[in-house]
């Protein structure tokens, strides 16, 4: 099983949205919409391809902000989200791997890909709708919930100090 690993570009985007539109059903649309305002941050994106060449997992990261994800929570926790923002932060916007290399070494990989450019930040958000699988596998990682909305439980997986202080 050979998988080459690639950064992606922004020319990735139409991969981004068929996967996204094929794996959670979202409506073609509204992920346009997203690729285009939701600040994919492309050169942290991580896309696995096989042999052939073919994707066989897809990691995208992006830019965007808690409050872009849950709007309720400007409301809820005013003062969680005002400490969340004076930290630099990335996003995991979606994580697909392909059925038949699922449970195997590639989505450490893919993360390890990334992983000491990671560490520039003060932590990596982790918004997780609630009906996915997901959610063990993130806290193996070291996620940590710190709010929940009606359609997503919110984590961080804290890389300085500051945010291992507020995830405590």
């Amino acid at each position: 099983m050979s998988i080459a690993l690639h950064r992606c570009t922004a020319a990735d985007a139409d991969l981004t949205a068929r996967w996204l539109v094929k794996q959670y059903g979202f409506e073609p649309e509204e992920v346009a919409e997203w690729l285009l305002n939701l600040r994919f941050n492309w050169p942290l994106s991580v896309k696995a391809l096989d042999g052939e060449g073919r994707p066989v997992a897809l990691l995208n990261m992006s830019d965007y902000r808690v409050d872009e994800e849950s709007e309720q929570i400007l409301t809820d926790r005013p003062d969680l989200i005002r400490r969340l923002n004076e930290m630099r932060y990335i996003a995991v916007f979606s994580f697909i791997v392909s059925e038949d290399y699922r449970h195997t070494r590639l989505n450490y990989d893919m993360l390890m890909d990334i992983w000491d450019e990671l560490q520039a930040y003060d932590f990596i958000y982790v918004p997780v709708m609630h009906h996915l699988k997901t959610h063990q596998y993130w806290k193996r990682w070291g996620a940590v919930e710190f709010y929940r909305d009606a359609h997503v439980i919110h984590y961080l997986i804290p890389l300085s100090a500051r945010a291992k202080a507020l995830a405590t």
